[in-house]
């Protein structure tokens, strides 16, 4: 049983924002075209075609044998530079090997966003950094991923990217993605969950051509 989306307006994902992934990467980042390490966080745009609600199947292509996991929280802005809440997302992509410019096709197919249907009311008790995931894949341990392990915290994540573009409510920012992102498959059963923030599912069945 699928749960109904939450109201969003546009969801940014953000690249190299843990400090394993961002290390990684570090001994690329002097390469052309770049030449140097990014100075700003690095953003991708979610776009509503790839949103799916908790509980939904999602579709994936015949052609494709694996999509990344890419479990996650977000932050929902009530106003520009104000935090909501934090909601569950699993930012599904087609495996590559650049992060640097984001491919529209592998990140950005029909559906390759669950969205969790519980928002964690923002608060003076509630601390981002004490975030941590759970990923299971058909009922077995995957991932752990610890928030508190990010380039840029919440606030400072939140506040540099304001510094350059406007947020408004509605919108959602993802905090990142992990290194480790665990590998599923057709007929896979994802969950993703965190304390204080449900259990984000989603099952990956095969995509049905018209």
């Amino acid at each position: 049983m699928s749960h109904p989306l939450p109201s969003l307006g546009t969801v940014y994902g953000t690249l190299l924002n843990f400090r394993r992934e961002f290390d990684a990467w570090a001994p690329r980042m002097s390469e052309p075209p770049y030449t140097a390490a990014p100075k700003a966080p690095v953003l991708y745009v979610k776009p509503a075609n790839t949103w799916s609600a908790d509980g939904a199947d999602i579709a994936v292509p015949a052609h494709v044998a694996q999509v990344e996991v890419g479990a996650t929280i977000a932050m929902v802005l009530k106003q520009p530079g104000a935090v909501a809440g934090y909601v569950l997302m699993n930012d599904l992509s087609v495996p590559h090997d650049s992060f640097f410019r984001p491919p529209v096709k592998f990140k950005c197919l029909d559906g390759f966003l669950g969205v969790g249907s519980h928002l964690l009311a923002a608060g003076p008790d509630i601390d981002p950094a004490e975030f941590t995931l759970q990923v299971h894949i058909n009922g077995e341990f995957r991932q752990s991923v610890r928030f508190s392990e990010l380039v840029r915290n919440a606030a400072q994540l939140l506040a540099d990217v304001t510094g350059f573009m406007t947020l408004g409510a509605g919108d959602a920012l993802m905090l990142g993605c992990d290194l480790g992102r665990p590998l599923a498959a057709i007929g896979d059963r994802i969950e993703i969950s965190a304390a204080g923030l449900g259990t984000l599912t989603h099952t990956l069945v095969v995509e049905v051509q018209t």
